[in-house]
């Protein structure tokens, strides 16, 4: 505890340490309405403003945007939903069309400006928990496009619920320096050296998709180190690892065959393996709406992904070796009686109902995190078009104590070839208590 505090207080430090540096050239920072765009579309005529209006809501699918913007059996886009952050809880605002409450009184270039720069209607610094260092990358057109989406659907008077940020990062101004460190604004710029379908996947990765906001780790200050993203990492608060994408001791997908990898992120199920947790979500609102040639560019440029060293190491307790074996010897029991049905004696599984275990990175990786949480909460893949109906796993939290779910783990993640290493009973007994969103 001492440490945290002490950590948090030099943190807070660094962050009045910019601020202070930051704020020397503040006169030349934008204030207030940037220049106006040249952006002009096409003459509006009720057919144009349909099509424009649909392909506002198919983007608004590819960035997830119900996910934050709507409370769960709330009012669509209303806002209202707590995102707990390690500085403070955040409401996610009212986003539909209600003058009052919403953003009814916004201009195309009012959403713009959110989108690609990270500042509201009046000009103050949105929190990065909206992803706008990955929104930046979003086109003119396709930000007009679900700006018009926005103003059609109903409008809610909802007033907005106050953040609760802890002292000091109630202070808005602070997000200059985290800004000068964490945020470069700019448009996408295709690869010229790279292909169109290639080109379209990075699009929808880097921005829309905002995938590297989960797949690269937070450092103290809530910024992500950009040489090492779709490196994987913790995300804060809701105890989920979101593995490496770039390195095939996790799941790195150089290796994947492109039609599984377009499983896996259209149903939630592939031969390799089944989605849970945050991605299942992912999945279930976003992924499983997009078009299969866009659900491809993605997948090609996800398998393009430069193959890297290591993943980063997360902290976590270590057991001795005899120890180590103990629990190997009576996880090989538990997973006899309470596993093997589904997920054959071999590991191999009966995929895509019950993934496979033997071989899958996700079960070797440095963190341990998710397939103790599976065991602890099971859960399902999403229920999606191509998986209407998904196979789920039961949780085992009321059954197994901290030992036996570390034995079971230890015994999954060290069997058939696989080459990860024991979990502690105390790694157990962490999770128990994380949140199940």
């Amino acid at each position: 505890m001492q440490r945290k505090t002490l950590f948090g207080l030099l943190a807070t430090a660094l962050l009045a340490l910019i601020l202070a540096a930051v704020a020397m050239f503040t006169p030349i920072l934008w204030r207030g309405n940037p220049p106006a765009s040249s952006h002009s579309g096409p003459a509006s005529t009720p057919d144009n403003q349909a099509k424009l209006i649909k392909h506002g809501h198919y983007l608004a699918r590819a960035g997830d945007c119900i996910a934050c913007h709507t409370v769960r059996g709330g009012q669509q886009f209303a806002g209202g939903l707590p995102m707990p952050t390690p500085f403070g809880t955040l409401y996610t605002p009212n986003i539909t069309p209600d003058n009052e409450t919403g953003i009814g009184t916004w201009s195309s270039e009012d959403f713009y400006r959110a989108m690609h720069n990270g500042r509201s209607k009046d000009g103050s610094l949105l929190y990065p928990a909206f992803p706008f260092p990955s929104y930046t990358k979003v086109t003119r057109a396709d930000s007009d496009a679900i700006y018009a989406y926005l103003r059609s659907v109903p409008a809610i008077k909802q007033p907005n619920r106050p953040n609760e940020m802890r002292f000091p990062f109630n202070n808005r101004n602070l997000l200059i320096g985290w800004r000068t460190l964490f945020f470069s604004e700019g448009e996408f710029q295709p690869d010229p050296t790279q292909s169109v379908e290639w080109n379209r996947g990075a699009y929808l990765v880097e921005g829309l998709g905002h995938c590297a906001m989960c797949h690269t780790s937070i450092n103290a200050l809530g910024g992500s180190d950009q040489s090492a993203a779709f490196g994987g990492g913790l995300i804060p608060l809701q105890n989920w690892y979101a593995p490496s994408l770039t390195s095939n001791k996790e799941t790195g997908l150089g290796d994947w065959h492109l039609q599984h990898i377009d499983d896996l992120l259209k149903t939630g199920v592939s031969q390799r393996g089944a989605v849970f947790g945050p991605m299942a979500e992912v999945v279930h609102n976003s992924l499983q709406h997009l078009s299969d040639e866009d659900i491809r560019a993605m997948s090609v440029y996800l398998k393009a992904l430069p193959q890297k060293g290591e993943p980063p190491e997360p902290v976590q307790l270590v057991t001795s070796a005899a120890f180590g074996a103990k629990l190997f010897a009576q996880g090989e029991k538990i997973y006899t009686q309470q596993c093997a049905s589904c997920h054959e004696a071999n590991g191999r599984g009966q995929p895509p109902a019950y993934p496979p275990l033997a071989d899958n990175q996700s079960i070797q990786m440095h963190s341990a995190v998710n397939p103790i949480r599976m065991v602890l909460n099971g859960g399902y893949p999403p229920s999606t078009t191509g998986n209407p109906r998904p196979y789920g796993m039961p949780p085992f939290a009321q059954h197994l104590s901290d030992e036996e779910v570390a034995a079971v783990v230890s015994y999954i993640r060290m069997s058939w070839g696989n080459h990860g290493t024991s979990v502690s009973p105390q790694q157990v007994n962490d999770l128990r208590s994380a949140p199940l969103e």
